[in-house]
C-alpha cells in the first residue's frame, strides 16, 4: 500500500548539467547555453532554460540550435564535476532519510516517513533540501510530494523550475485531471501522438477512457500501466537497492537504409559499452537482444538465448548482427533505420570461466571454449588498459571509427546510470551530430 500522507518525495535537480556549467561559470548565469555540439556541427547534450525558451533541446544538432537562439553559448562538457556535484545533492536527501532511491545522476525519491517526527511535514523537508542544495552544492533542485511515486515524479515536473509542489492527500485527481497526458510515467511522443488520435490529451481523460480502448490501442500490459498511472494506482515503494535485470545502450543512426559496415560499427560500439558494464560488475547474461527502428518510429526486437552466459564484445557483436540483420531482412532493405539498439539479459554473476574440454566444433560463443575463453582474455586485457589510460586508449576497431563524432563516452556512461531519462530530453543514446 502506497504510504499515508504525501511522504513520498521526488527531488530533480533542475537543468542539471547546464545548471552545473553556469554554477562553474558565474558569466554564463543567466544565459542561454548549450553543452556539447557548436554552431556548425556536433549535437547539443543539454540546455539551459534560458536557451529552452527559444526551442534549443537536448539531442538537437548543434546548427539548429544556433538558428534557434543565435545568442546561444556553446560549452564542452565538465563530465567529472557532474558525477561530483550530483552525489553531493544525493548526500543531502540521504541526509533527510535513509530511503533514498537515486534513479539516475540527478534524480531520487524520498521517503520520509520515518523522518517527519523529527523534521516536520513532508513540505517542510523538501524545503529544507532546495534550501541545503542551493546553499551547499549551489545548484536549483525542483521537488513534488505525493503519496505515490508516480505522483510525486509528476508533481516535480510541475515544479519546474527551482520549485515545490505538494499533493496532499484527497486532492490526486484534483491535480492530475488537467495535466497534459505526456506528465505520465512512461508516455513519450509516439505514444502521446497516438493517444491524441483518440481524443485524449490530459490525465484525466485518460482515466476516464474504457481499458478495452486503450489496452486495444497500447496493448494490454502498456495500456493497463498507463491507465493505473492515469488513476494514481502506484503501489511501488522506494527501495534503496536495485539490482539490475538487463544491461542495455541503443543509437541512433543518420536516416538511411541499412548499410553493412555502418550497422556493424554501430552494434559494435554499442556491444563494447554494454560487455563493459556487465564485465566490470561481474555479470554476463543468456538473452541477447537487439533493436532496429525503421522510419515512422516503427521498431522491431530479435532475441537469441544461449545456454551460457556470455560479456564478450565480440560475442555479442556477432550475435546482435545477426539478429538486426533477420529484423532488417524481414522489414526489407529499402525500408530506412533510424535507430539500433543491444541489450544483454538473464544476468547472472561471472567473475570468472570454467574452461572446457576440446569437443569439436570449436564454438567461440561458448564462453569456455578455447576460442571463447581467447575473446574473454582479450577482453580482459582492453578492460585493463582502458582502466590505466583512459576509455578511448585502445578498443576494437569499428568502435573506435564508429566513436568519432558521437556523443562523448563519457556523457553516455553517466546516462548509463539512469534507468529513466527526464521526459523532454532524449536518451543521450539517441543523440546523434546532425548537419544542415
Amino acid at each position: 500500500m502506497p504510504a499515508e500522507g504525501a511522504v513520498i518525495l521526488h527531488a530533480d535537480l533542475d537543468a542539471f548539467y547546464a545548471s552545473v556549467e553556469q554554477l562553474l561559470d558565474p558569466a554564463l548565469r543567466g544565459r542561454p547555453i548549450a553543452v556539447g555540439g557548436g554552431p556548425h556541427g556536433g549535437v547539443v547534450l543539454a540546455a539551459s532554460y534560458e536557451a529552452k525558451q527559444h526551442g534549443v533541446q537536448g539531442g538537437m544538432p548543434g546548427w539548429r540550435a544556433a538558428r534557434l537562439c543565435p545568442d546561444l553559448t556553446f560549452v564542452r562538457g565538465s563530465f567529472g564535476e557532474y558525477q561530483r556535484l550530483g552525489d553531493a545533492a544525493m548526500a543531502v536527501l540521504t541526509d533527510m532519510s535513509p530511503l533514498v532511491e537515486r534513479i539516475s545522476i540527478d534524480e531520487a525519491f524520498v521517503d520520509v516517513s520515518g523522518s517527519v517526527h523529527l523534521l516536520g511535514p513532508p513540505a517542510t523537508i523538501a524545503a529544507r533540501i532546495r534550501r541545503r542544495v542551493r546553499e551547499e552544492v549551489g545548484l536549483p533542485i525542483s521537488v513534488g510530494a505525493a503519496r505515490t511515486k508516480h505522483l510525486a515524479k509528476i508533481a516535480s515536473q510541475v515544479a519546474k523550475p527551482d520549485g515545490l509542489v505538494v499533493v496532499e492527500p484527497g486532492t490526486e485527481h484534483r491535480f492530475l485531471d488537467p495535466l497534459p497526458v505526456g506528465l505520465v510515467w512512461g508516455v513519450g511522443p509516439v505514444t502521446e501522438e497516438r493517444l491524441a488520435g483518440l481524443g485524449v490529451r490530459t490525465i484525466g481523460e485518460l482515466a476516464r477512457t474504457p481499458s478495452s480502448t486503450v489496452e486495444r490501442l497500447l496493448g494490454h500490459a502498456v495500456g493497463g500501466k498507463l491507465l493505473a498511472m492515469a488513476h494514481d494506482d502506484d503501489a511501488r515503494r522506494v527501495t534503496t537497492s536495485r539490482r539490475a535485470r538487463s544491461v542495455g545502450a541503443q543509437s541512433a543512426v543518420r536516416r538511411q537504409r541499412p548499410d553493412a559496415a555502418e550497422v556493424r560499427g554501430v552494434l559494435s560500439h554499442l556491444a563494447d559499452r554494454v560487455c563493459r558494464r556487465l564485465r566490470g560488475q561481474g555479470l554476463a547474461g543468456r538473452t541477447v537482444t537487439a533493436r532496429v527502428r525503421f522510419t515512422g518510429r516503427r521498431s522491431v526486437t530479435r532475441s537469441r538465448t544461449l545456454r551460457e552466459p556470455v560479456a564478450t564484445t565480440l560475442t555479442v557483436t556477432e550475435i546482435a548482427e545477426q539478429l538486426a540483420w533477420s529484423a532488417i531482412t524481414e522489414a526489407g532493405a529499402s525500408h530506412e533505420i533510424t535507430l539500433l539498439g543491444v541489450s544483454v539479459s538473464g544476468l547472472t554473476d561471472q567473475r570468472s570461466i570454467q574452461l572446457e574440454l576440446e569437443l569439436p566444433p570449436p564454438d567461440p560463443w561458448r564462453p569456455g571454449s578455447a576460442p571463447g575463453a581467447a575473446r574473454r582474455a582479450v577482453d580482459g586485457s582492453v578492460d585493463a588498459i582502458r582502466g590505466r589510460f583512459g576509455a578511448t586508449s585502445v578498443g576494437y576497431l569499428p568502435v573506435l571509427v564508429h566513436r568519432k563524432g558521437a556523443v562523448p563516452d563519457a556523457f553516455r556512461e553517466l546516462a548509463e546510470h539512469d534507468d529513466l531519462v527526464e521526459r523532454g530530453a532524449a536518451s543521450p543514446d539517441e543523440l546523434v551530430p546532425g548537419s544542415p
